[in-house]
């Protein structure tokens, strides 16, 4: 007897064990088959900060959590439907976050005394009435697996290896997704150790099998694709990838090749792993042997005539904020992509935070400004990188593009732009001597690129201040003058090339939210949930984040209040109140390495809109 199909309209999992149970591996095989399924789809990987904490700790818990819908969704979901709990310390973790009746799949074979021990609990929350309110389902997914792969001569502790695979089997079942998509995987992954590519496959199907056969679950549950996407073809993309495949687009859009010169740091090192297997494209990446390094060699390629790219993290981007002083002087394009992460310091390196704001628009020495952008999702990744490619040549100066831990590592359905539809910013190097100097301007203020070597055009370019005309080092304070306000006046002639931000919502809103970075998808659900409810509430969203685009006055001028929440103690709010002070911002932070949830928001905001009644 087949069990009873509930159809659903959206599904948020979490997947939570040990960082060594494979639950990103898990997540990450779930995700794709549902992509192919062709449900909408958002992910949060949750990891720990320590390469390799204690085992069965609450330290060392790894979580994977995926929203899935029959419609457009932005966010990885707020409370999880169900929670499958490899161990103790994951479970005691996560169990909260659940909604009320929510379902909990626990891996019993880890929940012996000393697992309880080792994560902190005087008693077991199986017996003890900590799962009240919840459809707690015990399986022994130790015992399962190893019954399962009795006779394929492996040893217990490759055995148990195998354990997520079963579990994903189970949640496969529970889910109606297919097992073919990782079985494929599967074959591909361990073609040279084909012992291991037949364990875990069955593994994947006894669970799968499980599900039916000992009928856990009250049912099972369809949630059909989404039906009224827009034509085209799409990919499953987590955001460091779309950002490394958005460089390259955006080198090949300009007329160059890329060049990445990088240091490996928590969680941009993605970056540059992606961008070395693109080797076909003519791109060139340097691992180099510290932060200084990776970003002084990117400047070289662009003085050579490619455009130079760097990645990094938090403190890297400390680390490279003389360089970044270089590039501003001598007015070389740059993209420099910082994934921004907890801090400060080392901070909690694989947590979310978007701080590093201020310090991207303003921690240099000395007047060096420069552009700065911010990702809104993994799918946006893509186009911020190649308009970051844009602004870096067009006008000569390095650009500062920013994600987060939240982009870096989640994932959704990508729709494949149509090349034909691409910009194109093709640079026209100066060849030509006749009245050629390094700093001879055009109407955007950006100087000419001269490649070295090109006959007649030998030129000067460097650290110490030039003459605003022949590139030799001047002493001049009136020159110096000049040159500073022409560097300030260049990038604030950025805005003029880019748009006022979309704004949603009434006209004359109660209240109007201002976003930038990772909030998107929250503020965007908490905004129109609200507007749903008859709330006169609006939001807009901000890709340029300094300089800041034209018309926003004439936006914050409608609103009765504006709000700005920001994973930061008030960073946009403060640029904000310093570039349009006649308008109040207030501020709503979150510094707890966690992303904001929807509903978090949405409370906030229908408390300022009832306040503002």
């Amino acid at each position: 007897m087949s069990s009873e199909l509930i159809r659903q309209d959206d599904v948020t999992i979490r997947f939570a064990g040990d960082s060594g149970d494979g639950m990103q591996l898990t997540g990450t095989q779930f995700t794709d088959t549902t992509a192919k399924v062709g449900n909408d789809l958002a992910t949060f990987p949750d990891f720990p900060s320590e390469i390799r904490a204690p085992a069965g700790t609450r330290a060392g818990v790894s979580g994977y959590q995926i929203h899935f819908s029959s419609s457009d969704i932005y966010t990885p979901g707020d409370a999880p439907d169900v929670l499958v709990a490899m161990n103790p310390a994951a479970l005691i973790i996560n169990y909260k976050d659940l909604k009320p009746g929510g379902i909990v799949l626990v891996n019993t074979g880890s929940f012996t005394e000393k697992d309880l021990e080792k994560a902190d609990l005087k008693s077991n929350p199986l017996t003890d009435g900590t799962l009240s309110g919840f459809r707690v389902i015990e399986e022994d997914i130790n015992q399962r697996t190893v019954e399962a792969l009795e006779g394929t001569g492996l040893g217990k502790k490759d055995v148990l290896r195998c354990k997520n695979f079963y579990t994903l089997g189970m949640m496969y079942w529970l889910f109606s997704r297919p097992l073919e998509p990782t079985l494929e995987w599967l074959q591909m992954k361990f073609k040279n150790k084909p012992e291991l590519a037949e364990a875990n496959s069955r593994a994947l199907k006894a669970g799968y099998n499980h599900g039916e056969l000992l009928r856990l679950f009250q049912g099972r549950y369809d949630v059909p694709k989404v039906d009224d996407a827009p034509a085209g073809t799409y990919r499953n993309i987590m955001g460091n990838h779309a950002l490394a495949l958005g460089l390259v687009a955006g080198a090949e859009l300009a007329g160059l090749k890329a060049f990445l010169g990088s240091y490996p740091i928590t969680p941009a090192t993605d970056i540059l792993q992606y961008m070395s297997e693109l080797k076909n494209y003519d791109v060139i990446t340097c691992q180099m042997e510290d932060e200084i390094a990776g970003i002084c060699t990117a400047i070289g390629a662009s003085f050579a005539g490619r455009l130079g790219m760097t990645t990094t993290s938090g403190p890297g981007l400390a680390l490279k904020t003389e360089a970044l002083g270089l590039a501003v002087i001598t007015e070389l394009p740059l993209v420099c992509v910082d994934v921004q992460r907890a801090g400060p310091s080392t901070g909690l390196p694989t947590k979310v935070e978007q701080a590093d704001l201020l310090q991207s628009i303003f921690g240099r020495n000395s007047e060096a400004p420069l552009p700065v952008l911010a990702c809104a999702c993994p799918a946006d990744a893509f186009d911020c990188a190649v308009e970051a490619c844009r602004i870096a040549v067009e006008y000569m100066t390095p650009v500062i593009l920013l994600s987060d831990n939240y982009i870096a590592n989640g994932a959704e359905p990508w729709k494949l732009p149509a090349l034909e539809e691409l910009p194109r910013f093709k640079v026209e190097f100066v060849t030509d001597p006749e009245g050629y100097w390094p700093y001879r301007r055009d109407a955007k203020l950006a100087r000419g690129w001269a490649k070295p070597g090109t006959p007649g055009l030998m030129h000067r370019i460097g650290g110490l201040e030039k003459d605003a005309k022949t590139g030799n080092v001047s002493h001049d304070p009136d020159n110096h003058q000049l040159m500073v306000e022409t560097r300030l006046q260049k990038v604030m002639n950025i805005r003029d090339s880019i748009p006022t931000p979309e704004y949603f919502g009434p006209p004359d809103p109660d209240l109007l939210v201002v976003g930038w970075g990772s909030p998107y998808g929250a503020i965007r659900s908490s905004v129109e949930a609200l507007q749903r409810d008859g709330k006169r509430i609006g939001r807009i969203h901000l890709r340029h984040v300094y300089p800041l685009p034209h018309g926003l006055a004439g936006i914050f001028a409608s609103a009765k209040r504006i709000v700005v929440p920001e994973l930061n103690m008030g960073q946009l709010a403060r640029l904000l109140t310093s570039e349009l002070p006649q308008f109040k911002f207030e501020s709503i932070h979150k510094v707890q390495g966690k992303p904001f949830f929807a509903p978090e928001l949405k409370v906030h905001f229908h408390r300022i809109l009832e306040e503002t009644a």
